[in-house]
């Protein structure tokens, strides 16, 4: 077999996703590519792949057109400054959560500048990607990370490992439980969360969505309130008087759970929007 330029196996790869349905045809054909020739920009491809950067490539393209997520063919995933470890059961990260992550963030610096360090739980972490990025955009920031289910816990050490986040605690326990980090109670300035919120009538169809388990996204009751408003109330317990919540939820949701953050006595209750203008991010302070 010749030499296949770039060009070709572009227009290749192009052509195959475009016949499978794919939405996101030409972002895909481009992180394929860089992933088959390991690189890292576009202007940093070679002229012709090789025969094994070909092999890699075409068995890519395959599996992605078969709907299986691009994450798990590259086995990698991105989130804001991170590249993180993706693996087939755990929940892929979104792009909206990246907002949320940020307002995480700006909450720690805010925390740092009052009193001189931070202290951030994120419940229900999943891959890590949140507590991650907290902790390695936030200075003098400490972060406990809580998981429940097996694979994601396991992911999330390794992509600590990975990123060298050493002030990330991991814990493998509830995040609803009152004795998961219990010893924190009253202590902590910014609780963020992005927990299973799902409702029932917004379970997601598209053929890729069947990869994330269902633990990470239902809701755990018809309107996807259950686990939610579990969180909500263990976030109270966790904060310090005047520490914040924040929490990715549907928009759907918006109302309900402002309501509810309310009914306990939390303050400052808000919405705001994701990046396609979507009410998404409860914020909600402890009472001081």
């Amino acid at each position: 077999m010749g030499t296949w330029s770039v060009t070709e196996a572009r227009s290749w790869a192009r052509e195959r996703l475009a016949n499978a349905g794919i939405d996101s045809v030409d972002a895909d054909v481009r992180e394929l590519l860089e992933w088959a020739c390991d690189v890292t920009s576009q202007l940093d491809l070679p002229a012709a792949l090789d025969p094994e950067q070909a092999d890699k490539l075409r068995a890519g393209v395959s599996e992605r057109a078969l709907r299986i997520p691009l994450q798990h063919v590259t086995g990698r995933m991105y989130f804001r400054s991170l590249t993180l470890r993706s693996v087939p059961g755990v929940f892929v990260v979104r792009p909206e959560t990246e907002v949320l992550a940020g307002l995480a963030i700006d909450e720690a610096a805010a925390a740092v500048a009052a009193r001189g360090e931070a202290r951030v739980v994120d419940l229900c972490t999943g891959s890590g990607a949140i507590a991650l990025a907290v902790a390695t955009e936030s200075a003098r920031t400490e972060v406990w990370a809580v998981e429940k289910e097996p694979d994601p816990f396991a992911l999330a050490c390794l992509n600590r490992d990975r990123v060298g986040a050493c002030g990330v605690h991991l814990v493998r326990g509830d995040a609803t439980h009152p004795a998961t980090l219990g010893f924190l109670d009253g202590l902590i300035d910014v609780v963020v969360t992005n927990p299973p919120y799902v409702p029932t009538d917004e379970m997601p169809t598209q053929p890729e969505a069947s990869a994330d388990p269902h633990s990470a996204l239902y809701g755990g009751s018809a309107d996807g309130l259950d686990i939610p408003c579990q969180i909500i109330r263990r976030s109270l317990t966790l904060l310090r008087p005047g520490g914040t919540l924040l929490m990715e939820h549907s928009p759907s949701q918006d109302e309900a759970l402002r309501t509810y953050a309310a009914s306990l006595g939390m303050v400052e209750v808000s919405t705001s929007t994701d990046l396609a203008g979507r009410m998404r991010f409860l914020r909600a302070c402890a009472p001081r």
